[in-house]
């Protein structure tokens, strides 16, 4: 109880800060547009959601909302003085950020907050950061506490040693050169143009306090076997000393319907009788309760999910290589979904506009999702999960202008190195979501290098899930799928006898709707603008494309990716508009058409 107490009280002082900081007086900058949840965004109560749904603790606080900014000359120190509040996590260049400035390669971005923390006895305080984008430094009370390089992979430092009586602060500062540097940065650039698009800068996820033991799980690591009816679960702990073990269980609705218990960094094998699987028609989840003990006294527990699915590529009864989920064949239909957003850039307004769509694409009867080159929060894949989506995972592009010949070797290898890493961080992040399906490491000819390497390197990772080494271009031979990218085809490569043919891309037709674009200099509107006028004619050529699209699959195409979800920026091919305002579609009928290319034969 005592513990609880203080627990709250620290709540309360957050929010008590809260308000002392203003935040009540934040707006949004006005913008070209908006979303049906730009003004539902609460200052106050930023992304509230628990922000990792696959280990679920209790004890942890939200630190979104405003903090104090400033851009200084990257040799600069920490500057003396703020330049005014930003809404965190929204990135400084989007209105929802209540600032909307660009920060150039030559320029530090800092982030300062107080907040109110207790020094617990026996626990350590947590700070955990969803994605920042790119090099990030953070000071608790003046004290260094940790430093991190990547876009897309959330990291945490233990700030315990750090913390005094009282308040706290915390300053971060990120550096983020975009398309000047070498790292992955999907579509990001700092001349939005065509297809590339607004750069994010800085905090871009949320950030969040958690209290935990001493000794406390870091991670699990799950695995499903429909063929043998377990579900495997790894635990490893920050203490990996001798006395401790732990319990695994899981429950169907709150009906325990399996235990485990063994060691840490083995795997416990949980018996899965009378098994539901996890499919786009069904997306059963048994919860999972896992918990540390030493010598026989619990210390620590947390709360997860797992789907027992199986994606696999098997040939059918006619010897064509298929993508086969829980050992049956399933065509896979889905759209590009690139993540943009017009008011939040990479982050979405609320959980609900996160939510809205992944279950917009289930309900136009679609099964698949290609995130492109772009990682999501966690959330979104728990709600991919919940709803029952496929996802064919992206990896962000990496540097764009590298060639394997490349004179400059520091170049390379810092590329090479900068790739690597955050593709293993991302993996080992995402392992556990049934929802993900494939793992796709190269776009096209984007950054793509020692091709053959980086499938086995993703094989060695995730040995359970399927490996479309590089979507349209540039194949290598290598890999699971063969795909090909075909405007507006549909297309598709001739059946091999080891990989699965399958259409990375195809589509994009387009079409302008009045007061939902996002283009305001029409001197440079894409040709598509001048063509992309009728309704009509898009739901034709779709229709058409639908009927070639049942022909190809009957020859042998094992999946399709439709471009795209909604309009971003100067694009409109989307399904829906770019503010999520209008669907471009007669709903029934086009629900019904996708419904009909995914069913069996």
């Amino acid at each position: 109880m005592r513990k609880r107490v203080i627990f709250f009280l620290v709540c309360y002082a957050f929010a008590s800060l809260n308000i002392a900081n203003g935040q009540t007086s934040w707006k949004p900058v006005k913008g070209t547009l908006t979303t049906p949840w730009t003004n539902k965004v609460n200052p106050e109560k930023v992304l509230p959601d628990y922000p990792r749904p696959q280990m679920v603790r209790e004890g942890w606080q939200n630190l979104n909302g405003l903090w104090n900014y400033a851009i200084t000359p990257i040799l600069e120190d920490k500057p003396t003085e703020w330049q005014g509040k930003i809404l965190v996590p929204f990135s400084i260049e989007s209105d929802l950020s209540g600032v909307k400035k660009a920060v150039g390669p030559e320029e530090i971005l800092w982030y300062q907050r107080a907040f109110t923390a207790a020094n617990l006895p026996n626990k350590r305080l947590l700070l955990h950061f969803g994605a920042v984008d790119w090099k990030t430094t953070v000071w608790i009370n003046g004290k260094k506490v940790g430093t991190h390089q990547g876009g897309y992979d959330a990291f945490s430092f233990d700030i315990t040693s750090a913390l005094r009586k009282g308040q706290q602060q915390i300053v971060v500062k990120v550096w983020d050169p975009t398309d000047k540097g070498f790292q992955p940065i999907g579509k990001q650039t700092l001349n939005p143009r065509g297809i590339w698009y607004t750069s994010t800068t800085g905090i871009w996820q949320t950030v969040w306090l958690e209290t935990v033991p001493q000794n406390a799980i870091e991670h699990l690591k799950i695995t499903p076997d429909i063929d043998a009816k377990t579900a495997s679960v790894i635990v490893s702990a920050t203490d990996q000393a001798t006395g401790y073990s732990v319990r695994a269980t899981a429950f169907d609705q709150g009906k325990k319907v399996s235990e485990t218990k063994g060691a840490l960094n083995e795997p416990l094998t949980l018996q899965i009788g009378d098994m539901k699987h996890w499919s786009p028609d069904d997306p059963f989840l048994y919860d999972l309760s896992v918990s540390l003990y030493h010598n026989g006294q619990k210390v620590d527990e947390v709360k997860s999910y797992f789907g027992m699915r199986k994606i696999s590529l098997q040939k059918d009864d006619k010897g064509i290589p298929r993508l086969f989920l829980n050992n049956k064949a399933l065509f896979q239909f889905g759209p590009l979904d690139q993540g943009f957003w017009p008011d939040g850039i990479y982050t979405a307004p609320t959980d609900e506009a996160l939510k809205f769509d992944i279950q917009s694409t289930r309900d136009w009867g679609f099964n698949l999702i290609r995130k492109h080159v772009k990682v999501e929060p966690q959330r979104w894949y728990y709600w991919c999960d919940k709803i029952g989506m496929l996802v064919w995972q992206d990896m962000p592009s990496g540097d764009k202008h590298i060639q394997p010949k490349d004179p400059d070797i520091q170049r390379v290898a810092q590329s090479s190195y900068n790739f690597k890493k955050e593709w293993k961080n991302l993996i080992d992040e995402h392992y556990n979501h049934p929802s993900i399906v494939t793992w796709v490491p190269f776009n096209e000819g984007w950054g793509q290098y020692e091709t053959a390497a980086i499938v086995e390197l993703t094989k060695k990772l995730d040995p359970t899930r399927l490996v479309n080494a590089t979507t349209g271009w540039s194949d290598r031979n290598t890999g699971d799928m063969y795909d090909k990218h075909d405007y507006p085809g549909p297309g598709m490569f001739p059946v091999s006898s080891d990989r699965a043919s399958v259409l990375g891309e195809f589509g994009g037709q387009a079409l302008v709707v009045k007061d939902h674009i996002w283009l305001t200099d029409f001197s440079k509107a894409p040709n598509h603008f001048k063509t992309s006028q009728s309704k009509s004619a898009l739901h034709e050529k779709y229709d058409v494309m639908m009927d070639s699209l049942m022909q190809l699959k009957k020859k042998g195409l094992a999946a399709a990716v439709y471009t795209q979800t909604t309009d971003v920026e100067i694009e409109v091919n989307g399904i829906m508009t770019y503010d999520r305002k209008v669907f471009k579609f007669d709903k029934d009928h086009f629900k019904k058409i996708n419904s009909e290319v995914i069913m069996d034969e």
